[in-house]
């Protein structure tokens, strides 16, 4: 991109517009992976879709990938692209609830931080992942699940309208009954449709709930990885617990001389009843006397932020994801012969269930098309040194090779690293040939190519 081009996009702009040679241009292009490392023409953060149209402008007239940034998060590093335009959002987090509509407009920049925090006041949520750093719009477009997806079903579910500029620069207010094909895409089909500048959701009563972690010695994982399968299919839809791997951190709920070892994890949350929380707990608990736990009622927004200080930005990520209908013995083996080997504190595996209210979505009413899984895992290699880096990441390969003969040939797109390009067609499943038909008729060029691709 030309100094001149630069400067008649940063003209154009209300926000800023930052090139190599500019001061804090490092910082600009700076994302949550530091395993990525990538030079872009231009970084233009924007104040407002206005900006949003004038970057994706940029991008078209001069040939140049156009990377997307929100919450910074994805894996792969789609925040950012080697000489292209990065549209950074990162300035737009507005939140606005209606408590008597019970919805929330939301800006496309906004994590679930700012969601959470805007909602809890009222009273109310939505479904969200696991770490509250995570952009709304990136968990939203990959389909959206974490501790209420039981209850609530998918992120992308509670999707009411959003705004998106797609690739010819035009900004179209899409929902159910106004431009429903692209409204349908944009609720699983990832970033490929254009960039969606706000989100309007429907929000549920949810407030406090009874949540934390509990952790096991390794020789009950066996116990806990059973009674999970056993357990979940027909567990109460408020309970949204899971099962993992996790080496303890220096937290005061361990013991000290515990620090450093590795456990099972059991994250228990329960969004009904308070007083139902133990009985809906006990299935999971029962199954071994537990090392160290810190459970109790607190706000939503607590227990979606729990791991939040495990996976600061700055950390080298690799992961791999799965689905799976069932957790077999096969499965079950695998996870007992790589989960102890988590190579670092800031790594894990964690096995969540997408069942209940994900289940009661027809397989075709979202771009999301994997509602016959029950489970879905992510192996996640990560930590503060690079020079850990390729053992990491050769630790969830093999432990992803492991499991894979176990699962679907599919896992979350959320999940998946630069690596799995070629897997796009079957995590996209069964939605891909429409997806395709949408991706052709909103961006034929292929300009929004810098994420888990749909090739027109």
């Amino acid at each position: 991109m030309s100094t001149g081009t630069i400067e008649e996009l940063a003209a154009r702009v209300h926000g800023t517009v930052t090139g190599p040679g500019d001061a804090g241009y490092d910082e600009a292009r700076k994302v949550y992976n530091a395993m990525i490392d990538r030079k872009p023409a231009a970084v233009v953060r924007c104040a407002h879709a206005g900006d949003v149209i004038a970057a994706v402008d940029a991008a078209r007239r001069n040939g140049l990938p156009l990377a997307v940034r929100g919450g910074s998060h994805s894996v792969p590093g789609y925040g950012t692209c080697d000489d292209g335009v990065v549209a950074d959002l990162g300035g737009m987090r507005g939140v606005r609830v209606d408590p008597v509509r019970r919805t929330a407009r939301v800006d496309g920049g906004a994590t679930l931080a700012d969601l959470n925090s805007a909602a809890h006041a009222f009273g109310l949520a939505v479904t969200g992942g696991i770490i509250s750093t995570t952009g709304v719009g990136g968990l939203t477009l990959g389909g959206g699940f974490g501790y209420l997806s039981r209850k609530l079903g998918l992120t992308c579910d509670n999707l009411l309208s959003a705004d998106v500029v797609t690739a010819d620069g035009t900004l179209h207010v899409v929902s159910a009954t106004e431009e429903p094909d692209l409204f349908w895409a944009l609720r699983g089909g990832s970033g490929n449709f254009g960039v969606v500048t706000s989100f309007e959701f429907r929000l549920s009563p949810v407030k406090d709930v009874v949540a934390g972690p509990v952790l096991f010695e390794l020789e009950h994982a066996e116990a806990l990885l059973r009674r999970f399968r056993e357990y979940i299919p027909e567990a109460p839809e408020d309970l949204g617990a899971f099962p993992g791997f996790q080496i303890a951190p220096p937290l005061p709920f361990i013991p000290a001389d515990r620090h450093g070892d590795t456990f099972a994890l059991a994250v228990l949350c329960w969004a009904g009843p308070p007083e139902d929380a133990e009985a809906a707990f006990r299935p999971l608990r029962e199954v071994a006397p537990s090392v160290a736990e810190m459970v109790g009622p607190m706000p939503y927004p607590v227990i979606n932020s729990a791991f939040d200080a495990l996976l600061p930005p700055g950390l080298h990520h690799y992961w791999k994801g799965t689905y799976a209908e069932e957790l077999t013995d096969g499965a079950i083996a695998a996870h007992l012969e790589h989960g102890p080997r988590v190579p670092t504190v800031n790594s894990t595996c964690h096995v969540y269930p997408i069942n209940g209210a994900c289940h009661r979505v027809a397989p075709d009413a979202t771009a999301f098309a994997h509602r016959d899984a029950t489970f879905a895992t992510v192996i996640v290699g990560a930590g503060p040194d690079p020079a850990d880096a390729p053992a990491n990441t050769a630790w969830v390969r093999g432990y992803h090779a492991a499991i894979a003969p176990h699962s679907s040939d599919a896992g979350y797109v959320n999940f998946m690293s630069e690596d799995d390009q070629h897997r796009a067609p079957a995590n996209y499943g069964a939605s891909y040939d429409r997806l395709v038909q949408v991706k052709r008729t909103y961006d034929p060029g292929n300009l929004f190519r810098v994420n888990h691709n749909i090739v027109p």
